[in-house]
């Protein structure tokens, strides 16, 4: 108990720093959070035109419409032309705060489930560790930023560098920690 502890505190704080480096210190992730000067226009239009919050995808199949019907449209009027992926918000929130402990106790789950999963393995060693990790790392980023980067043409090396860098270093300091000594 005392190793999955240790293990999920360490692994738990190399996660939320590297977080905090990437997204804040190094900057990695700018380049998926792009500005531009239409962003007064482009607010006002959505929020005159009383959008409800959420995300949407345009454009995109009517409800009342068939998938046989869109599949025309699109072909007809979408196909080649320009398309939008949307996060909508009526107010933005400061909550800086909560969101961090939220992000910490997320950081902590995942180390906690890691600890779980390599000390059920009674011939663990430090290859192991560090396979292990890496490999949890690797598949958070395909099965989610990479997969949706794919689909949306969007840039995933930012979220490929926080699958890589953070699991890696966590499979060197859990490898020295969880391994029984023999």
């Amino acid at each position: 108990m005392k190793k999955t502890l240790l293990g999920t505190i360490v692994a738990g704080l190399i996660l939320f720093v590297w977080q905090f480096v990437s997204w804040s210190g190094a900057n990695l992730h700018s380049s998926q959070l792009s500005y531009t000067p239409l962003e007064s226009d482009l607010l006002e239009c959505l929020t005159s035109h009383k959008l409800p919050e959420g995300e949407y995808l345009i454009p995109n199949k009517p409800p009342e419409m068939s998938m046989t019907e869109y599949q025309e449209l699109f072909n007809s009027k979408y196909l080649g032309r320009p398309w939008a992926r949307i996060q909508y918000h009526h107010s933005f929130e400061n909550s800086m705060g909560m969101n961090m402990f939220r992000g910490l106790i997320i950081d902590l789950l995942s180390a906690f489930l890691l600890c779980i999963v390599l000390l059920g393995d009674p011939t663990l060693d430090f290859k192991k560790v560090m396979i292990t990790s890496l490999t949890v790392g690797i598949i958070a980023y395909l099965t989610i930023p990479y997969l949706n980067s794919i689909w949306f043409k969007s840039n995933s090396l930012p979220d490929l560098l926080d699958a890589i860098v953070p699991w890696t270093l966590i499979g060197l300091i859990l490898g020295k920690i969880l391994p029984n000594k023999q």
